[in-house]
């Protein structure tokens, strides 16, 4: 954002509400008509963002598959075996799926679904994004933003949280760089993700168990812009910039493969050294 966006994020005041009263979608569902039906009274304000739970989308998509093909459908929605960890429960997988994001079973997931289905991610969440805020638009007469939310997990992190697989209209990212910080230090890396601290917000009114699945967050209209905006899958770090591209098993494998010594990448068994003789099992 830039400095104008910065001063009114300063002294925005923001609510957040749970949309009622949108019930269960079925394949083919108008999303847009449906969540307009639910949102006319009391109506949106110029700059809310609607926070959209992606199962809603899956269902409308008719992206359901039987419970008893989850495992091909995990492979199916798979470009790349980051890691897998084997447990009581069987094998979970945390992979790169088609969308970019590295998630556990590729969000296949069986929540919120009908008994004996899984839910695939939507099929592009961006594009849906743009769907329903261009018809949102249209409806209300106002410039809304539209962010379609799911579930992860997060490295070093216990519980998951909401972020942000889809985005219009919305600035996705608050870079900050070339700003500098209270101090006045220069800032040179800092790029606060917006779309995702947004997704969290909504998901604290929708939960997981009320069958709320939308949620307006109001107050940020700085937030809101064009709707040729980047959108989510901007957000997703591929190639370089890529710094957890393997589970901890898999680097040593292919360290080991490669000839690094001992099968750690560099800089892990110096790490681990000093780990263990300041009395800590494992390097930070």
């Amino acid at each position: 954002m830039n400095a104008e966006r910065n001063n009114a994020a300063r002294t925005a005041r923001v609510t957040v509400r749970a949309v009622e009263g949108i019930g269960e979608i079925r394949p083919g569902d108008d999303l847009v008509q449906l969540i307009w039906d639910a949102v006319r009274e009391p109506g949106m304000a110029e700059g809310d963002i609607l926070v959209v739970t992606s199962k809603i989308v899956s269902k409308a998509e008719g992206r359901i598959v039987h419970a008893s093909d989850r495992e091909q459908a995990i492979t199916d929605e798979t470009v790349r075996l980051v890691a897998s960890r084997a447990h009581e429960n069987g094998v979970t997988r945390i992979v790169e799926n088609r969308l970019g994001m590295v998630a556990a079973a590729a969000g296949v997931d069986a929540s919120n679904t009908p008994e004996g289905t899984v839910l695939l991610l939507p099929h592009d969440p961006d594009a849906t994004a743009q769907q329903l805020a261009k018809g949102l638009r249209e409806l209300s007469g106002v410039a809304i933003g539209v962010l379609i939310s799911d579930t992860l997990g997060r490295p070093w992190r216990e519980g998951q949280t909401d972020v942000a697989i889809g985005a219009a209209g919305v600035h996705v990212i608050d870079d900050l760089r070339g700003g500098t910080d209270a101090a006045g230090r220069p800032l040179t890396v800092t790029m606060a993700c917006t779309a995702d601290e947004l997704a969290a917000a909504g998901d604290l009114v929708k939960g997981k168990t009320s069958g709320c699945p939308v949620a307006i967050v109001s107050g940020l209209r700085h937030a809101v812009g064009s709707l040729d905006l980047p959108g989510a899958s901007s957000l997703v770090r591929i190639g370089d910039r890529d710094m957890f591209r393997l589970g901890t098993d898999e680097a040593i494998e292919l360290g080991r493969s490669e000839g690094h010594a001992e099968g750690f990448s560099v800089g892990y068994a110096a790490g681990m050294a000093a780990a263990q003789a300041s009395g800590v099992n494992k390097p930070a």
